[in-house]
């Protein structure tokens, strides 16, 4: 991935493209720095498995920020940490939450996972650029798989589960699909 976007030509960002960048590393933060503290405290395997994969997923898009020339909003921040505040209210009721109990914490990993599939849909809408598009057709697959695996805990626990981000159709055929292979963000 990495070398597909050293070869792609580092034009101009439109303001969406690069709003779109911003978000999508920060997102996957929330979701590696929330998953973090969710095996923590419930041991749950899909959030020790997940986190690792995030942090690839932010490392692809810090590869793209830094081959357009923008700045990192997660540098030098702590875990759980955030410049933007609605991020960091995001962050704070998603931990509050799945902390609760073992069926909230696995809401709330179902909860990110379709955020950031449709968050990464919406974004790849306001690009053309190929280095772009392929790493987020790329953390779009990653995102389905850890649907997958929380929706098996959503099935193993009785957790009610109601998409708020894609509808209901598209939330269980993405859960019932078969997994995906995913390139390695090297």
């Amino acid at each position: 991935m990495r070398a597909n976007i050293a070869r792609s030509p580092s034009s101009d960002l439109t303001a969406a493209e690069r709003e779109g960048l911003l978000l999508m590393r920060e997102e996957e933060k929330i979701a590696r720095d929330v998953y973090i503290r969710l095996f923590e405290r419930w041991g749950i395997r899909p959030f020790g498995n997940i986190s690792g994969s995030e942090q690839a997923h932010m490392d692809a898009i810090l590869a793209l920020l830094k081959h357009y020339g923008l700045p990192d909003p997660a540098q030098g921040l702590a875990l759980g940490e955030f410049h933007n505040p609605e991020l960091q209210r995001l962050y704070d009721r998603l931990v509050k939450q799945g902390l609760r109990s073992s069926e909230d914490a696995i809401h709330v990993g179902l909860l990110i996972e379709e955020l950031d599939i449709a968050d990464l849909q919406k974004a790849a809408t306001q690009t053309d650029k190929a280095a772009i598009l392929g790493v987020y057709g790329e953390l779009e697959r990653g995102s389905r798989n850890h649907l997958r695996a929380f929706y098996r805990w959503k099935q193993m626990l009785g957790v009610n589960y109601v998409p708020q981000h894609l509808s209901p159709e598209i939330f269980e055929r993405t859960a019932l699909s078969v997994h995906e292979d995913c390139s390695a963000p090297g």
